[in-house]
């Protein structure tokens, strides 16, 4: 994993468990960890997500479940948005 895509993930996971996950071990949120289909996030939590994607990374994203399923694919979306 290239050293951007390191920093994307980082970010990325440090949002999800202080915006969404208070408290929870950060070990358990993985790259692969299904957002939507677990309950992490909801279709409020994909806005703000997107928002600070966006903000955060210049980028322009949709509010779409299968680019923010996880991690892995918000990455890949911030990347194709670059």
């Amino acid at each position: 994993m290239s050293n951007e895509r390191a920093i994307l993930v980082k970010e990325i996971k440090e949002f999800i468990l202080r915006e969404f996950l208070v408290g929870a071990d950060p070990e358990e949120l993985t790259r692969a960890t299904p957002l939507l289909d677990v309950g992490i996030i909801d279709s409020m939590a994909m806005i703000k997500l997107v928002v600070f994607i966006e903000e955060r990374f210049n980028v322009s994203l949709e509010v779409d479940a299968e680019q923010l399923a996880t991690i892995d694919s918000i990455v890949e979306a911030v990347d194709a948005g670059k």
